[in-house]
C-alpha cells in the first residue's frame, strides 16, 4: 500500500506539472513564472494530498511532519544532492530575492506551531503571506535579467499536445494524488502501529521523502543539464508553497496539533533554510562542498531520526 501509494503520488504530481504548466502558458504566463509558481506548486501537491488526508484522518503528526519534513528535504536531500552533481550558480535576483522571505516564512510557521496548535488565523496570514508572494514574484519577473528568462523559456514548454489532453492530465493528476494520499496515509498509520515508531517519525522521513520526489526528479534534471535557476527555483517555491499554502490552506479547514514533531524538528527546518541563505549570496553560487555539506546534515538527521525510532 506504501510503495502503490508513492507511485501514485508520483504520476499524480508528474501529470500535474506537464497538464498545469501547459495550461497556464496557454494562458499567456511567461515561461519564468510557470516556473517559479506553477510548477514549483504542482510538485508540492503530493505533499497536500498527503497532510489533507492526515488532518481528515485525525494523524496530525503526519500532515506537520510532512510539510516539515518535506521542507528539510528539499533543502538537505534535494538542493544539496543537486549540487553534488553539478555547481549551482544562482543568477536569477528574484531567487535571491525570496531567500530572506522563506526564512521569514519558516520562522513565522516555526513560532506558529511552538505552542503546538496552528489555528484557523494563523492559517489565514499564511494564506495572506501566498498571495504576497506570488504578487511579488509576479513584479519581480518583468524585471528579471534576459539570460534568466531565456533559460526558463528554453525548458519550461507546453508538454501536452490538445487542450483535451491538457485538462485530461490535469484531472487524471488530481484523482492520483488523492488515491495516493489517502494509501499513503493509512499504510504510514499502520507502520506505525506495527513497528511502535511515532505517527511524527513516519512524517518526518517516510512520508516526507516520498512527497520529495517530483522536487527531486525535477533538481536533479535541471541541474544536470545547467539549469541552476530552474533547479533553485523549485526547491525555494516549493518550500514556500509547503509553509504558506499547504499548512495554512490545511490549518484553516482543520487547526493541526504539533503532536510528536519536537521542537528540534523545527529547528532543524529553520537552520537549513538559514545556513542555505548565505550560500545563495556567496558567489550565488552552491559549489560540491556546499551540496556535501546539506547531504551530511540530513544524514545527521536521518540518524537522529533513527535514534528517536529505536528509544521509541
Amino acid at each position: 500500500m506504501l510503495l502503490a501509494g508513492l507511485v501514485l503520488l508520483y504520476l499524480g504530481g508528474e501529470w500535474l506539472v506537464r497538464g498545469a504548466s501547459t495550461a497556464a502558458l496557454r494562458l499567456g504566463l511567461s515561461p519564468l513564472m510557470v516556473g517559479m509558481t506553477v510548477v514549483a506548486f504542482a510538485t508540492s501537491t503530493p505533499e497536500l494530498a498527503v497532510t489533507l488526508d492526515s488532518a481528515f484522518a485525525g494523524v496530525d503528526d503526519v500532515a506537520v511532519g510532512n510539510i516539515v519534513g518535506s521542507n528539510i528535504a528539499n533543502l538537505g536531500l534535494v538542493l544539496g544532492l543537486a549540487a553534488l552533481i553539478k555547481p549551482i550558480r544562482v543568477q536569477a535576483r528574484m531567487i535571491r530575492r525570496d531567500m530572506p522571505w522563506l526564512l521569514l516564512a519558516t520562522l513565522f510557521a516555526v513560532w506558529c506551531l511552538m505552542d503546538g496548535l496552528v489555528g484557523r488565523a494563523e492559517g489565514l496570514i499564511l494564506l495572506a503571506g501566498l498571495v504576497l508572494f506570488i504578487g511579488q514574484n509576479i513584479r519581480n519577473a518583468k524585471t528579471e535579467r534576459v539570460s534568466v528568462q531565456e533559460q526558463f523559456t528554453h525548458e519550461v514548454k507546453e508538454r501536452v499536445s490538445s487542450p483535451g489532453r491538457t485538462w485530461l492530465m490535469i484531472v487524471a493528476g488530481v484523482i492520483a494524488l488523492a488515491a495516493g494520499g489517502a494509501a499513503f496515509v493509512e499504510a504510514a498509520v499502520h507502520i506505525a502501529e506495527a513497528t511502535g515508531v511515532s505517527t511524527a517519525v513516519v512524517g518526518l522521513t517516510i512520508a516526507a521523502i516520498g512527497t520529495s520526489l517530483p522536487e527531486l526528479a525535477t533538481a536533479i534534471v535541471a541541474s544536470a543539464r545547467g539549469s541552476s535557476d530552474i533547479c533553485a527555483g523549485n526547491i525555494v517555491g516549493s518550500n514556500f508553497f509547503n509553509l504558506l499554502c499547504i499548512l495554512g490552506l490545511t490549518t484553516v479547514i482543520a487547526p493541526l496539533q504539533r503532536g510528536d514533531v519536537q521542537m528540534g524538528d523545527l529547528y532543524v527546518m529553520a537552520g537549513l533554510t538559514g545556513l542555505v541563505l548565505p550560500f545563495m549570496y556567496s558567489g550565488f553560487r552552491l559549489g560540491r562542498r556546499e551540496g556535501a555539506l546539506l547531504l551530511l546534515c540530513y544524514s545527521a538527521y536521518l540518524a537522529w531520526m533513527a535514534s528517536r525510532a529505536t528509544l521509541g
